[in-house]
């Protein structure tokens, strides 16, 4: 449930028709592919299908950087295709108007991990709690943060009644398959996944921390936020235009955010 290919991840250096071999390998029945802000490795997969491993299902999704509340996963249905999400930058009310309006679901990623990234270290979530109440899972289990951030992620959850999902967040090879997500019932395509988690169908939800080691405390140093962060708001207001033009001819006004 949270899956980054070299395809369509710049720091992710697994191909994802190898990423495919190694859950299926492991016994899995599929995989989200959640790059950051780009279709790009689904796609890569889409076209090249017949060469993938077969009955291994794969899910189209996206982990999207919002302006002001980190990463969210984000997961549209199977006839929605919008370039929108490919650009990063939109404001956390508007990503939730806009995927519930074309029928998608969202889930805040690692809410407690890296600062630069994480929903619960960010004012908007801050002062306006509520906006938890749009949301439709949390990512209860993320290998790539300590035991404690996955503890407070969960306590979270539960408190606004939602889902847990576990994800690896894989980029390298060797954690493949460190996180896992069970489902009441068969899932083969984006539609049935979102309709299972509205219909409160994840039964569980697991996986291992890794190792943390003193090089990853650079993470959360106050340099690297600073940095993660005045690269992304850079980034937002160079597509500003394109997101400006694109989202007025969306009407989302009979879903606004309260």
């Amino acid at each position: 449930m949270h899956c980054h290919t070299s395809e369509g991840s710049i720091d992710s250096h697994i191909p994802i028709k190898q990423y495919c071999q190694l859950l299926k390998d492991q016994g899995f029945d599929g995989m989200l592919v959640t790059d950051h802000d780009s279709y790009r490795g689904y796609q890569y997969w889409y076209e090249h299908r017949a060469h993938m491993p077969k009955h291994f299902t794969v899910l189209r999704g996206i982990e999207y950087d919002t302006r002001d509340a980190g990463h969210f996963l984000v997961i549209m249905p199977d006839h929605v295709h919008l370039k929108l999400l490919s650009v990063r930058g939109l404001r956390v009310e508007m990503l939730i108007r806009i995927v519930h309006h074309y029928g998608g679901v969202l889930g805040v990623a690692h809410p407690y991990g890296m600062r630069s990234s994480s929903a619960m270290f960010f004012g908007k979530i801050q002062r306006h709690p509520d906006l938890m109440k749009h949301v439709d899972f949390v990512e209860g289990l993320n290998t790539c943060e300590l035991a404690s951030a996955n503890i407070k992620a969960q306590e979270l959850a539960k408190k606004y009644g939602l889902p847990c999902t576990g994800g690896s967040d894989a980029h390298r090879s060797k954690y493949v398959g460190t996180a896992w997500t069970e489902f009441d019932r068969p899932i083969r395509c984006n539609n049935d996944l979102i309709t299972c988690i509205k219909e409160g169908g994840i039964v569980g939800f697991g996986g291992r921390e890794r190792e943390f080691k003193a090089r990853h405390q650079a993470r959360y140093i106050l340099p690297t936020t600073v940095g993660f962060i005045a690269f992304n708001k850079t980034l937002s207001l160079l597509f500003k235009p394109y997101r400006k033009n694109t989202v007025s001819k969306i009407d989302v006004n009979k879903d606004k955010i309260r």
